[in-house]
C-alpha cells in the first residue's frame, strides 16, 4: 500500500509514551474528513472523533 493509499493520516502528534501524559495523535480519514483524537499510555488508549466548540464533529472536505 503506497503513502497516497492510506485511509488514516496523522496531522498532529505531541506528547511523549515516557511521561504520564502519554501520546496524543489527531488523526484525519480521507474517506470522510472526519478528524480523530487518539491518546496511548502504557497499556492504556482511547479514540474519539475531535469535536468543535458548538460540539459538532470537526470534518475536512
Amino acid at each position: 500500500m503506497s503513502k497516497q493509499d492510506e485511509r488514516f493520516v496523522v496531522v498532529y502528534q505531541g506528547g511523549s509514551q515516557l511521561k504520564e501524559e502519554g501520546m496524543y495523535q489527531i488523526l484525519v480519514d480521507t474517506e470522510t474528513g472526519v478528524h480523530y483524537l487518539i491518546w496511548k499510555s502504557g497499556y492504556a488508549g482511547g479514540i474519539t472523533p475531535l469535536l468543535d466548540s458548538e460540539g459538532n464533529v470537526v470534518v475536512t472536505k
